[in-house]
């Protein structure tokens, strides 16, 4: 860590130089799906990310997405990652859990 990022970290508390995930929120069911946009928190910017969460054969299954997207909002992070989720789910169909694991990224 350089001198200057240290200083920096004396004043953000450190949470600069590390990305941070808003908290999970309520989730949105699409198609039989759990959609959570949890937008991360990139400086004064939102990077589009959430997860997909579906329960097969009694089975969790999660595919998480991240995109190069960024927003000035959070609002509009988060409606933005509801409607790539939708997106991803509507391209995939059921072969977006078909391989039966457990978590990895769609």
């Amino acid at each position: 860590m350089s001198l200057l990022s240290r200083i920096a970290s004396l004043f953000t508390g450190g949470a600069a130089a590390v990305p941070q995930a808003k908290p999970a929120s309520e989730p949105e069911i699409y198609q039989d799906c759990q959609i959570f946009a949890e937008p991360i928190r990139e400086g004064n910017q939102y990077r589009l990310a959430g997860r997909i969460v579906k329960t097969v054969d009694g089975a969790v299954l999660e595919r998480s997405f991240i995109r190069a997207d960024v927003f000035t909002s959070l609002e509009d992070a988060q409606t933005s990652a509801l409607r790539k989720a939708q997106q991803i789910i509507d391209q995939n169909g059921p072969g977006l859990f078909a391989d039966g694991e457990a978590k990895r990224s769609a």
